[in-house]
C-alpha cells in the first residue's frame, strides 16, 4: 500500500484515489514563474514531482497531472505590493513580457529534459486562463468571502475561522501575506490578500474585466486552473515548503470561498536545498543552475542522483564536492549495471523477488528514495553477472530515471579535431610544467565553447 505524508494532516496516509474505479490520480503542481532561469533548488522540487509521478505509475495508476506556468500576477513581494516579476524582468532586459515568458519557459523545459523530468498531462499558462480566474473571483464575491476597494478585490480572511492554520499552523499575527495595512488603507484586515487588482495606467499586463482593466493576484491562478482541469477536489497538490505559509494557505482559502471544499486531499511539500549549509541567495552569488553544474563537467542526471541522497521532506545540502561525488557514484553504478548486461549466468529468482519487494516498500513509504537507491546498488553489486539483474535494474530505473544503461559522460563526447589538438598541446604544456601556456590554451578552448577541468584522470572537457 502506497503511503504519502500529508502536510494537511501532519501524518502518513494510505493513498486511495478519488477516482478509484478508473484508477486515475488527479495532481496539481505549482510551476515556475518564468521571469528568470530556474535554479537547482527549484529543480529539486520538480525532480520530486517527477518521481512521485513515476511511483504512482509503477503502482499501476493513470495520471491526470496539471502544472502551471506563472507568466503574470506574481509580484516581487508576497504581500500585495511591488512590481510584477514578469514586467520587471522585461523592463530590465528590454524585451516584452511575452518574449521573457517564452525564453525562460523554453530554458526550464530544456533543463527538465536533461533531468529526465517527463511532461505532465497538462501544462497550463496563467495568461491563457484570465477569464477562468475572473469567474472564480466572482464566485468568491458572491459567496461573501471577498470585497471590493478602489484598488481591487480582496479576500476577507475574517470570514474564515481557520485561515492561515490549515497547513502551517500560523497565528494570524505571523502571516506575511498582506500584513502591511498601508498597502491599501481600505483593506478590512491586515492579512486580507488580493484576488483581482485594478491595473494602474502604466501597468503592462492587464485585461478587460467586470471591474475594468485588471490583472489577477498570484494565488487565484492556481485555484482557477486546478479546478478547470481537475474539478473542485482532486488527489494531490505538490510544491516547495516555501509555498506552505502563504500561497497554499491562500489557495485553500480561495477554494473554500468559491466551492466550500479544500481543493486537494493530500498536500506534499519538498524541503529547501541549502548551499554549503546556508541559504541560496543572489547576494551570496550561490544561486546555481543546471547549466552551472554542466560547466563544471557534471551531467544533470548526477544532480538527480544527488537529490535522492536525502528524503524529500528533509533539507539537502549542496556542495561542489558532494555533486562531484554524486557523478562518480552514478558512473560506478552504471559501470556495475553494464557488467550484468551480457552476463551469461541466471540470476537468483528469489533474490530478484526480494529486491523488487524492497524497492516497492521503499518508494511506497512516502517516496523514500535513499532506500530505493540502496536497493539499486545491492542489485548492481551482485557477484553473479546476469542479464536477469540487468533487466531488473532497467525495470527499477523506470522510477529513478538515471539512465543506468547509458555510457558515462566522458565516453560519449566527440570533439572537433581543432579542439583535440589544443587539448593535446595543453597536456604537453602541463607535463612540462608550462602553466602559463596551459592557461593560455584553456582560454583558447573557452573561446571555442569548452570548459576544461583538470582531474586525477586527466583533462576533461564540457561544452559551455
Amino acid at each position: 500500500m502506497l503511503k504519502l505524508y500529508n502536510t494537511l494532516t501532519k501524518q502518513k496516509e494510505d493513498f486511495k484515489p478519488i477516482d478509484e474505479k478508473n484508477n486515475v490520480v488527479g495532481i496539481y503542481s505549482c510551476g515556475l514563474t518564468v521571469y528568470n532561469y530556474a535554479h537547482i533548488g527549484n529543480m529539486r522540487t520538480y525532480i520530486f514531482m517527477d518521481t512521485l509521478r513515476k511511483v504512482l505509475k509503477y503502482n499501476g495508476y493513470k495520471l491526470k497531472h496539471v502544472m502551471n506556468i506563472t507568466d503574470v500576477g506574481h509580484l516581487t513581494s508576497d504581500a500585495d505590493e511591488g512590481e510584477d516579476k514578469m514586467a520587471k524582468s522585461a523592463r530590465e532586459q528590454h524585451k516584452t513580457v511575452y518574449e521573457i515568458a517564452k525564453m525562460y519557459t523554453e530554458a526550464y523545459q530544456k533543463d527538465f529534459k536533461k533531468l529526465n523530468i517527463e511532461d505532465t498531462e497538462y501544462l497550463v499558462k496563467a495568461t491563457d486562463h484570465i477569464k477562468d480566474m475572473e469567474e472564480y473571483v466572482k464566485e468568491i464575491m458572491a459567496n461573501g468571502y471577498a470585497y471590493e476597494t478602489s484598488k481591487g478585490v480582496y479576500f476577507d480572511t475574517s470570514k474564515m475561522e481557520n485561515y492561515g492554520r490549515m497547513l502551517s499552523n500560523n497565528n494570524m499575527e505571523e502571516l506575511l501575506s498582506g500584513a502591511r495595512v498601508e498597502v491599501d488603507s481600505e483593506k478590512r484586515n491586515p492579512q486580507d490578500f488580493a484576488l483581482w487588482i485594478k491595473a494602474p495606467k502604466e501597468h503592462i499586463m492587464k485585461w478587460d474585466s467586470f471591474l475594468g482593466l485588471c490583472y489577477p493576484g498570484w494565488h487565484i491562478e492556481c485555484s482557477a486552473m486546478s479546478r478547470k482541469y481537475l474539478g473542485d477536489v482532486f488527489d494531490i497538490h505538490t510544491g516547495g515548503v516555501d509555498h506552505i505559509p502563504i500561497h497554499h494557505e491562500n489557495e485553500i482559502a480561495q477554494a473554500i470561498g468559491a466551492t466550500g471544499h479544500i481543493p486537494a486531499k493530500i498536500w506534499m511539500h519538498v524541503e529547501f536545498l541549502q548551499i554549503n549549509g546556508g541559504k541560496m541567495s543572489k547576494s551570496l552569488k550561490n544561486v546555481y543552475t543546471i547549466s552551472d553544474i554542466e560547466k563544471e563537467g557534471i551531467e544533470p542526471l548526477a544532480y538527480r542522483y544527488f537529490t535522492f541522497s536525502a528524503h524529500y521532506r528533509t533539507k539537502l545540502n549542496f556542495t561542489w564536492d558532494a555533486i562531484k561525488s554524486a557523478q562518480v557514484a552514478l558512473n560506478r553504478l552504471r559501470e556495475a549495471t553494464k557488467q550484468h548486461k551480457n552476463g551469461a549466468e541466471k540470476g537468483d529468482q528469489n533474490k530478484i523477488k526480494e529486491y523488487k519487494e524492497r524497492f516497492l516498500n521503499a518508494i511506497n513509504d512516502d517516496i523514500n528514495m535513499p532506500l530505493a537507491i540502496a536497493v539499486l546498488w545491492d542489485v548492481a553489486r551482485e557477484n553473479v553477472k546476469s542479464k536477469d539483474y540487468y533487466n531488473l535494474l532497467m525495470e527499477l530505473d523506470k522510477v529513478t530515471s538515471l539512465d543506468l544503461d547509458k555510457e558515462n559522460v566522458e565516453e560519449e563526447i566527440e570533439y572537433p579535431e581543432e579542439v583535440k589538438a589544443i587539448l593535446e598541446e595543453r597536456k604537453n604544456a602541463r607535463d612540462n610544467k608550462n602553466f602559463a601556456k596551459s592557461d593560455e590554451l584553456r582560454d583558447k578552448l573557452k573561446d571555442l565553447g569548452y570548459t576544461v577541468i583538470d582531474s586525477k584522470e586527466g583533462q576533461k572537457l564540457k561544452k559551455i
